[in-house]
């Protein structure tokens, strides 16, 4: 796959969705880019192991001619910290890891209070021994995206990629985010990642930006996309 700015000079955004989740989460944040003539490509993340995924995200990124801003949802966070190669100018977290060399998403979403998220989980084992994990559907709403319409988190629930453990526990490498520019912005009211993580990732990365949305849950970029897309523009005009 190549692709070219649509005029030739402003980056591409290319967003990967977090557990839970999937391409069609952005959606909504995908036309406020392109009706300001940007190329996004959602990326569908496979979510099966840290290492895995950032793999398969970075041949995205070598695949894309230009500069690049990077943004990842929960634990797409994660994978953008580890997948960013020389052509990343931007990284935009969106209720999104940004986890230290060493640390998993399990372990930081657990570092502070708030999380009710492992109390939802459904869990699958798989053939190879390790887990999958979803959210029960009947809990998705609560949980993952309680100021999105019932009716749209119903299908949500319905077609989330699950977290298999290995994701979860799996140590981060080097981080991006120590050399390269870096927005936050996550709601008030997540349930998955507690607010006390988010501002804590965002102040450790020296993030040039920091949205913090009232009374938004987790799927902060469906129930806000105009919020959200609105700072991944300005750090796309930051690399223009």
């Amino acid at each position: 796959m190549s692709t070219n700015p649509q005029d030739g000079s402003r980056p591409t955004v290319v967003l990967v969705h977090g557990a839970f989740a999937e391409s069609a989460s952005w959606n909504d944040v995908i036309v406020r880019l392109q009706d300001q003539g940007y190329t996004a490509i959602a990326a569908a993340n496979p979510i099966r192991s840290v290492s895995g995924d950032a793999q398969f995200v970075a041949s995205i990124f070598e695949a894309v001619e230009g500069p690049i801003v990077a943004v990842g949802h929960s634990y797409g966070g994660t994978v953008i910290t580890n997948a960013a190669r020389d052509n990343v100018e931007a990284l935009v977290y969106v209720a999104g890891y940004a986890p230290e060399e060493g640390e998993n998403a399990l372990e930081l979403s657990g570092r502070f209070p708030g999380s009710t998220l492992g109390d939802t989980l459904w869990t699958v084992p798989l053939s190879d021994g390790s887990t999958d994990l979803y959210i029960r559907q009947e809990e998705y709403h609560q949980q993952f995206a309680e100021d999105v319409p019932a009716e749209q988190t119903a299908l949500m629930a319905a077609g989330q990629r699950p977290l298999r453990d290995v994701a979860a526990n799996e140590a981060s490498g080097p981080p991006a985010w120590k050399s390269i520019s870096s927005w936050f912005v996550f709601g008030e009211l997540d349930k998955n990642i507690p607010v006390a993580a988010h501002r804590f990732m965002a102040e450790r990365a020296g993030a040039r930006e920091i949205a913090e949305i009232e009374g938004a849950s987790h799927a902060v970029g469906v129930s806000h996309p105009q919020e959200v897309a609105d700072i991944i523009l300005r750090a796309a005009k930051d690399v223009e």
